[in-house]
């Protein structure tokens, strides 16, 4: 009778029922390890925030992290001389004022600029003209990031910055350049770990171990863990940074993603995202075959998570984890991140709530651009019983449970970024 009910259920929401005839790999125990300290039930604060803050500046991940967010997501690129940036975009014309400072190299891609170059450019003032609504006079002027900034602010610190607000550097006897951080004065204590994704990975061949290696610089990664940086920790607070799960890795490229692996010869936590497209990397059907070959690949190179998309506005993406597509990730002993959610329909219908099915949770940590929001849904609307198990983790099974959750602006305020900007 369970079985007939589960059929009508999966028939009625549109789905299809995967055949038992499709063979799934066997998880490696490298892997069953990995997963053996990962945890679940985790909001990862996609671009810090693509809502509230310029996307991937220092406001947007400042934000996330005091928000509670337990990853900070950042795309990752490289510049012409080598140096890591956390940018979406392959080039720089939706987030800058490219156009202003060099505009005949405009289209140019991000991989042909120097970091100094990029340094010029103001990646806060497109977000005011963008939403007039969420303008705050502080985002004009603000930087594209580099990876090790991102790390700092994960760390509780900030960019330094001089009297006229640019950033600072401490110059050696070779006239090279290293930045400048100080103590975050409105740090709350969360100490988040980091969700790097290796973007457009053809572009930048190499950066895997590029990655690894200033990973390893910053104490972030060792193939000894003995050897990486220990991070205070509060009691209380977002503790990931200090843990075994500080850095989660992520790619939609099936090259990059073998790559990935060969870099890293301690294995952490990596996630295989799947995108409907026509791109070589891309899921091309969208059937139980070839969602199974995907779910296969990943395993054979070692991720631990599959990184879907969902459906529902305002995205409007290929919806990538019906239910029938979310058991055969959990029948393969995957975790599942899905992306990005948006709006508390899509937290209640990815996690079961919306039909009353606590079996249906195939979110086991959710890309969302409103962190504060998502965790707002766990602490309020999402019963114990549709949470994902943390017991072998050794952590509640709730991570959001306890955590002060400010109201956005509130926070943006308190941070410094109070001025609004007069509409123009």
């Amino acid at each position: 009778m369970k079985m007939v009910l589960s059929v009508l259920l999966m028939l009625v929401a549109g789905s299809r029922m995967p055949s038992d005839e499709i063979r799934l790999r066997d998880l490696p125990s490298v892997s069953r390890e990995v997963l053996s300290y990962l945890p679940r039930n985790i909001v990862i604060a996609h671009r810090g925030t693509t809502y509230w803050a310029p996307e991937e500046t220092e406001a947007a991940m400042r934000w996330a992290r005091n928000s509670g967010a337990d990853y900070l997501e950042l795309d990752l690129q490289r510049t012409r001389d080598g140096v890591l940036i956390a940018l979406h975009d392959v080039d720089l014309r939706r987030t800058t004022n490219v156009e202003e400072v060099y505009p005949e190299r405009a289209a140019s891609p991000v991989s042909e600029f120097t970091w100094e170059e990029l340094c010029a450019l103001d990646a806060g003032s497109w977000f005011n003209e963008a939403y007039p609504e969420r303008a705050r006079k502080e985002f004009v002027g603000l930087e594209i990031l580099t990876l090790e900034d991102v790390v700092r602010i994960a760390e509780g610190y900030r960019i330094a910055r001089g009297p006229n607000g640019r950033r600072m550097y401490q110059v050696d006897a070779r006239g090279r350049r290293s930045p400048c951080y100080e103590k975050d004065p409105m740090d709350n204590g969360n100490r988040p770990g980091i969700y790097p994704e290796t973007k457009e990975p053809h572009l930048f061949p190499g950066i895997e171990k590029d990655l690894a290696r200033e990973l390893q610089r910053l104490g972030w990664y060792h193939v000894d863990t003995a050897h990486m940086k220990r991070i205070p920790v509060m009691p209380g607070k977002v503790a990931v940074a200090n843990s075994p799960a500080r850095v989660i890795l992520q790619t939609f490229s099936e090259e990059s993603l073998v790559k990935l692996t060969e870099a890293f010869p301690r294995r952490i936590p990596t996630c295989l995202l799947l995108w409907l497209g026509n791109e070589p990397s891309d899921l091309k059907q969208n059937t139980p075959e070839a969602y199974a070959a995907k779910i296969n690949f990943a395993i054979e190179h070692e991720a631990v998570i599959i990184g879907p998309s969902i459906a529902g506005a305002p995205n409007l993406y290929d919806e990538l984890l019906a239910p029938w597509q979310g058991e055969l990730i959990y029948r393969a002993g995957l975790q599942i991140h899905p992306y990005s959610f948006d709006t508390e329909e899509q937290m209640a219908e990815y996690t079961g709530w919306r039909d009353k099915l606590p079996a249906r949770n195939r979110a086991d940590g959710m890309f969302t651009n409103l962190t504060d929001m998502t965790i707002r849904f766990y602490q309020e609307t999402l019963p114990a019983e549709y949470l994902k198990s943390n017991e072998g983790v050794g952590l509640p099974d709730n991570l959001q449970a306890e955590k002060k959750c400010e109201k956005a602006e509130t926070l943006l305020d308190r941070l410094g970024y109070s001025s609004m900007v007069v509409n123009r």
